[in-house]
């Protein structure tokens, strides 16, 4: 059979195929090995290696050579049909459509529709094994419909094996492996932080392949998208190892870009409640700060299954909270979200409630958004890269000044005994930037005021400011792509000044010099020495002593002293024009005139 669908009349025998109008898929029947037993299942139609990413009848296999059909009945179910005219599987619908159609799609997803045209089922909301680009992975809460994954009993059997993946919605929505004989978890993707999921941060990393998260009053799941250039599938193998690959068309192979089983603190829970699992550790883990070994001979044993408890007991008024930074967030499964909190009511409802033992920021694209934990904290492990803040609940007499974390580097800022920023603008520094906390904003991690001294100690960052890129000489080229993510990440961290932190912020000295990037050329917002902050509707005032740099400032503030988020607006728009240009505002020059960049593009 050449096309791409069946009808009422024309069924599939085994034998025949259906392939997409794309030609990326096929679907029939098949066999595995030297088994006699029959599937009709989906695979790619080019790929010479044989990859199976959806089997209908899975638990309910046809004898070989037993003629057998998928049609479409009476009633208008897909079903499967044995030599002996017995159904072995169907679609279990109720319809009774006369002039339904069943087409295997250019994404692979196997479409059944009626004579309306509206879908009445569609392997998509039935995987067994494998996740493609379009596919959900969630819950249907109208339908009561799970996407659930289920792993093959074997290499040569599809059978439904040990381990499921699944979207568990208790708390803030997390995707939970589990193995099916005795319930035990065996991984747990994190919660969803708007830009991927907290336990996998490599799902940033590789910018062909699109990730969302949809949660509604109906539905909650999670979603990728492609460019059509390349074929992902996200895998969860007989071993109940789940894996994402990527087909290597020069190597006429599938290239694995990440799996659960990458190192030992993948496994859920290793380090037991309260313990950190650290791959860098020789120990592997270690107790959060605040805690003990439950179990310390154990712990000598190198298992720390038995996790850490409290070295003081809290007092509620009288604790306080630690950051403990690039993490997992620990098990949602008991905690509270709130997707409109800010941080600081976030902050205060954790202290208000003597039950909350730790809070985070949900969403660290938008920098929004509350995570409040109750009881002990599982499943947390460190990163190199990408790991998110949590804050921690001690009882106050645990809580330390000025601890770091060990061999950590920091850039410090001192202010010299000539600089201009006066004592004024650090305590306001210290004050802003301690109450901010979003992605493309500087870190800081502690400060230092001692008789003449006055010091911020910022998170380091290794690719230092992006002047240095732009005009620095001998310094290498920025790519286009990474020139739009700077972009995109210097707007998201202005929006969160100006919209959706707790305060309204005006930096009022945006420029290439106070872009910070770090290991991952992410920019970061830094200097908020000469900011000023607005409360409720203000966002508008005037001042006589005008800041900032010549250049960056715009009209009405540098020749009238006003400033508003215009101000910073415009100091956003002569960085883009430096970015995209490599030039300096003030840089440009023509022999019959003068002119700025900004000038220039104008006349331009």
């Amino acid at each position: 059979m050449a096309g791409d669908s069946i009808t009422l009349t024309q069924p599939l025998k085994d034998g025949q195929t259906l392939i997409s109008s794309n030609e990326t898929f096929e679907l029939g029947f098949f066999s595995l090995g030297n088994s006699t037993k029959r599937y009709v299942g989906i695979w790619y139609y080019k790929i010479p290696t044989h990859t199976i990413v959806w089997v209908a009848n899975r638990d309910d296999p046809i004898v070989k050579d037993g003629g057998g059909v998928l049609r479409i009945n009476s009633d208008g179910n897909l079903v499967i049909i044995d030599g002996g005219g017995n159904v072995v599987w169907s679609s279990k619908i109720g319809t009774n459509s006369t002039d339904s159609i069943a087409q295997i799609r250019d994404d692979g997803n196997f479409a059944l529709t009626d004579n309306t045209g509206t879908l009445a089922w569609q392997s998509f909301d039935h995987p067994t094994d494998t996740i493609l680009p379009g596919m959900k992975s969630g819950w249907n809460l109208h339908t009561g419909l799970n996407h659930i994954l289920t792993s093959w009993r074997s290499t040569n059997d599809p059978s439904s094996g040990n381990y499921k993946l699944y979207m568990d919605i208790h708390g803030s929505p997390q995707l939970m492996l589990r193995r099916r004989s005795d319930s035990v978890l065996m991984f747990r993707s994190g919660p969803w932080n708007g830009l991927g999921f907290s336990g996998i941060p490599e799902m940033r990393m590789y910018n062909m392949v699109h990730y969302e998260f949809v949660q509604t009053q109906t539905e909650v799941y999670f979603i990728t998208f492609t460019r059509r250039d390349i074929i992902p599938r996200m895998n969860l193998l007989p071993s109940g190892v789940l894996g994402r690959f990527l087909w290597v068309e020069q190597k006429q192979e599938w290239n694995q870009l990440w799996a659960t089983t990458k190192d030992q603190c993948n496994k859920y829970g290793v380090c037991g409640p309260n313990g950190v699992c650290n791959t860098s550790d020789i120990n592997l883990c270690d107790c959060l700060s605040g805690f003990k070994p439950k179990s310390p001979n154990e712990w000598y044993l190198k298992d720390g299954s038995d996790g850490c408890v409290r070295k003081t007991e809290l007092d509620c008024g009288g604790d306080a909270f630690v950051e403990v930074s690039d993490v997992k967030l620990p098990d949602t499964s008991n905690s509270t979200v709130d997707k409109e909190m800010s941080l600081d009511a976030c902050s205060e409802a954790c202290a208000k409630n003597c039950s909350c033992t730790a809070y985070a920021t949900a969403n660290i694209s938008s920098g929004r958004g509350c995570l409040m934990w109750f009881g002990d904290l599982w499943d947390i492990r460190t990163f190199a890269n990408g790991g998110q803040v949590i804050y921690l609940r001690l009882a106050a007499s645990e809580i330390s000044q000025g601890n770091l974390k060990e061999d950590q580097q920091i850039a410090v800022k001192r202010l010299s005994r000539n600089s201009t920023q006066g004592l004024d603008e650090f305590k306001n520094e210290v004050v802003l930037i301690a109450k901010l906390q979003h992605r493309n904003l500087v870190r800081l991690l502690g400060c230092c005021v001692e008789r003449n001294e006055r010091m911020l100690i910022y998170e380091y960052m290794p690719n230092k400011s992006l002047d240095t890129f732009l005009f620095g000489n001998g310094s290498p080229s920025l790519v286009w792509r990474t020139r739009h993510d700077i972009v995109m990440g210097i707007a998201r961290g202005l929006v969160y000044l100006h919209q959706d932190s707790r305060f309204r912020i005006i930096h009022r000295d945006l420029k290439v010099s106070n872009i910070l990037l770090d290991k991952e050329m992410n920019p970061k917002i830094s200097d908020f020495g000469l900011a000023r902050i607005f409360q409720g509707n203000l966002g508008e005032a005037n001042t006589r002593r005008v800041v900032g740099t010549y250049g960056y400032m715009s009209p009405e503030y540098a020749m009238d002293g006003v400033f508003s988020v215009k101000s910073d607006v415009f100091s956003f728009g002569v960085l883009v024009l430096e970015i995209v240009s490599g030039k300096k505002n003030r840089g440009v020059y023509q022999s019959e005139i003068h002119l700025n960049l900004l000038a220039h593009v104008s006349v331009k």
